[in-house]
C-alpha cells in the first residue's frame, strides 16, 4: 500500500512488468507475492451494488437534513454523476429499482436546484436507453410526468433540455410511453422548444419530432396543424448547422407524406429559404462543403420532393462531391460496436415493435388526443 493509504500503483506496475514482460519464462508466484497482489487489487475494488445502496440512502434523506450535515447541491450532482456511471450497465440500471433507488431518483426531478433536476434527468435517460424493462419501471413509477413538467416549464433551459433527452430515451420503441406523451400535451412542449433560442433544445426537439412522425403517420397532420412546418422553415436558416440539418430532415419527412394530400405551406417562402441555402453552400470552401454533406443532400432532396425537379446544387456538382459515396450509401461501420456504451450494444440492434398506427383499421376521424389539457398532477401518465 502507498503511504497515504491508497493502492501502491507504482509498485503494482513494476511488479506486473517484471513478471509479464515476455522476456523471461513465467514462474510460480510465492504465497507472499500472491497475497501482496490480491491486497493491491482489492484496495481499489468497489462493490457497485453496495455503493448504489449508499447513494440510494442519500437520495432518500430529506434535503434539510443533508444541508445540516454540510452536503451541498454540488455534492449531490457529483453523486449522481457516479450513479450514472454505475447504471451504464443494464443489469445495474434494472437493479436500481430493486434496491429502492428509482423512486428517490425520480423525486430529484422535483428538486429545488436546477442542476440536480438536470443531472437526475440525465441519469434517468441512461437507465432507460435501449432498456425496455427500465422503461416500464419508470412508466409504472409515474416518471414521465415530472419529466414532461420540467421539459415544458422548467425555468432552467439546461434542465428542460436534459428532461427532453430523458423523454426521448423513455418513449423510444415504447408505445405506451408515446401514447402518454401525446396525452400529456407533449407536442405543445415540442412547439415551444422549436421556438426557443437554445440550439441544443431545438436539436433534441427536432430529432424527437422526426421519430414521432416516422412512428405514426397520423401525427403528421397534427404537426402541420400546430405550425411545425413554419417553425422548421425558420430553423432551416439557423446559424447552427446541426439545427439546419434536423429542420431540413423534418421538412422532408412532412413533404414525403402523400396520404393527407396536404403540401407544405408557404411554398414560395420555402423556395426562397432553399435558394438561400443553395447560395450559401455554393460559396463554401472545400472543408466546409465536406462538413455540410448531409445538408447538401437534404436541400437537394427537399427541392426535388417539393418542386419535382433537381436543385441547382446537382447542376453544380455539389450534391455528391468527387470521392464521396452517393446518398444513402454510408461507409461501413467497422468500429462502432467497439465504442458503444458497455452492455448496450445488443439492445440497440433489437427490432422495433410492430407499429399498428398505420393500419387500415385506424379511424381517420379520431380526435387528436394531444391537443387537450395534460393530465393532472395526481394522474399517471
Amino acid at each position: 500500500m502507498a503511504k497515504d493509504g491508497g493502492p501502491d500503483w507504482n509498485g503494482l506496475l513494476k511488479w506486473s512488468l517484471a513478471h509479464g514482460d515476455g522476456t523471461n519464462q513465467p514462474r510460480a508466484l510465492s504465497e507472499e507475492d500472491r497475497k501482496w497482489f490480491m491486497e493491491a487489487m482489492q484496495a481499489n475494488t468497489i462493490d457497485v451494488v453496495q455503493r448504489m445502496k449508499e447513494i440510494t440512502q442519500v437520495m432518500k434523506t430529506p434535503e434539510d437534513v443533508l444541508e445540516s450535515q454540510g452536503v451541498t447541491p454540488e455534492n449531490i450532482e457529483d453523486m449522481l454523476d457516479e450513479l450514472q456511471e454505475h447504471v451504464e450497465s443494464i443489469d445495474m440500471a434494472n437493479d436500481l429499482h430493486s434496491i429502492g433507488g428509482l423512486d428517490p431518483l425520480l423525486g430529484y426531478l422535483k428538486n429545488s436546484h436546477a442542476g440536480i433536476r438536470a443531472k437526475a434527468a440525465e441519469v434517468v435517460s441512461t437507465i432507460v436507453q435501449n432498456n425496455p424493462k427500465s422503461q416500464q419501471l419508470v412508466m409504472e413509477s409515474n416518471g414521465l410526468e415530472p419529466l414532461l413538467t420540467n421539459f415544458k416549464s422548467d425555468p432552467s433551459t439546461n434542465a428542460r433540455t436534459k428532461a427532453l433527452g430523458a423523454i426521448s430515451s423513455l418513449i423510444r420503441h415504447n408505445q405506451p410511453g408515446i401514447s402518454a406523451f401525446r396525452l400529456g400535451n407533449g407536442y405543445a412542449g415540442l412547439k415551444d422548444a422549436l421556438g426557443s433560442d437554445d440550439a441544443r433544445l431545438q436539436r433534441k426537439a427536432l430529432h424527437l419530432i422526426q421519430f414521432l412522425l416516422q412512428n405514426n403517420k397520423a401525427d403528421r397532420s397534427v404537426a402541420t396543424d400546430l405550425g411545425f412546418p413554419k417553425l422548421m422553415m425558420h430553423l432551416a436558416s439557423s446559424d447552427d448547422s446541426l439545427v439546419r440539418e434536423a429542420a431540413l430532415s423534418g421538412l422532408l419527412e412532412l413533404a414525403q407524406d402523400k396520404t393527407s394530400g396536404n403540401a407544405l405551406p408557404d411554398q414560395d417562402k420555402l423556395k426562397d429559404i432553399l435558394k438561400s441555402r443553395i447560395e450559401g453552400i455554393s460559396l463554401m470552401d472545400a472543408d466546409d462543403l465536406h462538413a455540410a454533406r448531409e445538408e447538401r443532400q437534404l436541400v437537394d432532396s427537399l427541392w426535388k420532393e417539393c418542386y419535382d425537379e433537381p436543385s441547382s446544387l446537382r447542376e453544380k456538382g455539389l450534391v455528391v462531391l468527387p470521392g464521396e459515396d452517393a446518398p444513402q450509401q454510408p461507409p461501413p461501420d467497422v468500429a462502432g460496436k467497439m465504442f458503444e456504451p458497455p452492455l448496450r450494444a445488443w439492445a440497440a440492434a433489437r427490432p422495433a415493435p410492430k407499429n399498428d398506427s398505420d393500419s387500415g383499421s385506424e379511424k381517420k376521424d379520431a380526435p387528436q388526443l394531444l391537443l387537450g389539457p395534460g393530465p393532472s398532477s395526481n394522474t399517471n401518465s
